[in-house]
């Protein structure tokens, strides 16, 4: 039996203690917050599970395997580290880290201790994202051209991360784990419309060595929630809508052919692109809540002593891409080498 910690039962704190209460192999033993309405809140859910302010006697506490930390990222540093030295295995909610230098920091510590170190990059775990990945696995798009995201609601703004650091982060999860290859280059533009305030409109282009690209927008000051990717393929492409509650994916057989070899006066008058126009398919998308699928991946990795699929290390390529973003925005879009 994995026996958790979990310091921060805010937002996102409650699904997460749900979750690995609900699960084979594993157990809540505490959680911290400074909140007491907050640790009453779980005291009333879960009489078994001792809560506290800080989270020192969690960290000093032998019958804890692992802690998941699960608050603002200006905090995931301090608190990751005390936990690694403390010997117990890590969760961290997305964002990895503030900077590339913490991430590095606490994936060296993590590797002295022969510790594991996960991130909660929740959507890598949705049904949806895993039948994607398998779909270009298999081949069955053809050579990515593209992928495009927008994902925009009106709030929640958040004081210590900018849009970037709060929505395109999730693509940027998505992107790393279905798409081989790595982007060489970032170019990101923002404004704030909060006086004092971070980004809260932001638009994020990704340059590849290869015949790709990859743009993201995102914003807190949409009238609606949009959540839609398209990724474009030389033989089909597939549409994403994650509020779509039945056919989140649609694969339409649709492209272009190129005549690289005109003959005669057709050189000058044939039309080189010809469109293809096909079926579309939506397959069907498993019911699985993602961060169950998670919380059971993390309890194995730690059990076996496997990589998890979104590792310390995917968290920290993430944030470099983040930091590039962030400094890009600076200066007006200005491209940044990865």
């Amino acid at each position: 039996m994995i026996k958790i910690g979990v310091v921060g039962y805010g937002y996102w704190g409650p699904n997460i203690v749900r979750n690995f209460m609900e699960i084979e192999g594993a157990q809540v033993k505490s959680v911290s917050d400074l909140n007491p309405k907050r640790q009453q809140l779980v005291k009333t859910r879960y009489p078994t599970i001792e809560t506290m302010d800080e989270p020192e006697a969690m960290f000093a506490d032998a019958e804890i395997d692992a802690v998941a930390i699960v608050t603002p990222v200006s905090t995931h540093f301090d608190l990751a580290m005390r936990a690694l030295q403390a010997g117990k295995h890590v969760l961290l909610e997305k964002p990895f880290t503030q900077t590339v230098a913490q991430g590095e920091q606490l994936l060296a510590e993590a590797q002295k201790r022969n510790l594991l170190v996960m991130v909660d990059h929740t959507f890598v775990y949705t049904s949806a994202i895993r039948k994607i990945k398998s779909i270009i696995d298999s081949g069955e798009l053809g050579d990515i051209y593209y992928y495009d995201s927008v994902r925009v609601n009106l709030g929640l703004f958040q004081h210590d991360v900018n849009v970037i650091w709060d929505l395109a982060v999730h693509d940027l999860s998505i992107l790393e784990y279905i798409y081989p290859g790595k982007p060489t280059a970032v170019s990101a533009t923002g404004i704030s419309h909060v006086d004092g305030a971070t980004e809260d409109v932001a638009y994020l282009t990704l340059f590849y060595d290869e015949k790709m690209i990859s743009h993201i927008h995102v914003n807190w000051l949409s009238p609606v929630k949009v959540r839609r990717t398209l990724i474009g393929g030389s033989q089909k492409m597939i549409v994403l809508d994650e509020l779509e509650p039945s056919e989140k994916i649609k694969i339409y057989e649709k492209g272009i052919t190129v005549n690289r070899e005109p003959e005669g006066i057709e050189k000058v008058y044939k039309l080189l692109i010809d469109y293809r126009s096909g079926d579309m398919l939506a397959p069907h998308i498993a019911s699985t809540e993602a961060l169950r699928m998670e919380a059971n991946h993390f309890v194995d990795c730690i059990e076996n002593g496997a990589e998890p699929e979104t590792s310390g290390e995917s968290g920290l390529r993430v944030v470099r891409i983040l930091e590039a973003a962030s400094e890009s925005m600076k200066h007006n879009g200005k491209p940044v080498t990865l």
